[in-house]
């Protein structure tokens, strides 16, 4: 053998160190993904029961001014509440949503509690009406702002505020435009948490028992929450995990036949001879 036939050997042999070791790695990553896939899975069986027992439970009052910084996603998320006041119909909004009844509006209205605090409920669906997104019309008693309602008693899940906008569409305050019940900037931009009192981090989704109508002539169609978790995580770990094997039966195979054509070729050598 040449010299230069034994320095293409050994870096042939090189290559194919290095290719084994970079198929192990991606064989290790798929096995690793897998494995994530199926933490994330338990997680959410989890999150789903706990949430099913939630929203089951017997009511129990929303949360209080002094237990606000306590409410979280992971503990109250769906928790079946009550909460007792006044609304505020002056300063009601619309948010745009999509529903079983088509698109339009959640109307969300602030309840104020004997207490002074403020609870954003959204009372439930309204179809669309001609001109609503213009200026101002997204508030629907702009002639009414102190108008207040009779102590009412409103029963539903309480939800936590949904931040910035929806997907490619950013809450505009100053034209009053919403995509999300952003608690928050719907209180600054009405107000509420200036003229009226502290406005809660989450709002109520009221369900069809607590349903009323508007003195503006709205009526909401309360409870349609949908209360669903997109969960795949069962498919994605499957995937992961048949990738990983059709990987190491390819790299199975081939080393099977590396290790064959050797000793074909010492064969037919000797058969030569």
């Amino acid at each position: 053998m040449s010299a230069a036939a034994g320095v293409s050997q050994s870096r042939s042999r090189t290559g194919k160190v290095l290719l084994l070791i970079g198929v192990g790695l991606v064989f290790l990553t798929l096995l690793g993904l897998g494995g994530w896939q199926v933490v994330r899975l338990q997680w959410k069986l989890d999150l789903i029961a706990r949430v099913d027992a939630r929203v089951n439970a017997p009511v129990v009052d929303a949360p209080a001014a002094q237990d606000w910084s306590r409410v979280t996603a992971e503990s109250d998320a769906y928790r079946h509440v009550r909460v007792t006041g006044q609304y505020l119909y002056g300063r009601s909004v619309r948010v745009q949503a999509v529903t079983e009844r088509g698109s339009g509006f959640w109307l969300l209205t602030p309840l104020r509690r004997p207490s002074g605090d403020v609870v954003l409920v959204n009372r439930g669906y309204v179809p669309a009406r001609t001109g609503d997104w213009l200026p101002g019309a997204g508030r629907v008693a702009d002639n009414a702002v102190d108008r207040v309602g009779a102590m009412t008693t409103v029963t539903g899940l309480l939800r936590i505020s949904e931040k910035g906008g929806a997907f490619l569409r950013r809450n505009d305050p100053a034209g009053n435009r919403w995509y999300s019940r952003d608690v928050g900037a719907i209180a600054a931009a009405g107000g509420i948490d200036s003229a009226v009192g502290p406005v809660a981090p989450y709002f109520v989704d009221a369900d069809a028992a607590s349903q009323s109508d508007d003195p503006s002539g709205e009526r909401p169609v309360g409870g349609l929450t949908v209360v669903a978790f997109h969960n795949s995580h069962l498919v994605y770990a499957i995937t992961w995990f048949l990738l990983a094997l059709l990987l190491g039966g390819a790299v199975a195979w081939n080393l099977r036949e590396e290790w064959r054509l050797p000793r074909v070729g010492n064969i037919s050598d000797n058969e030569i001879n």
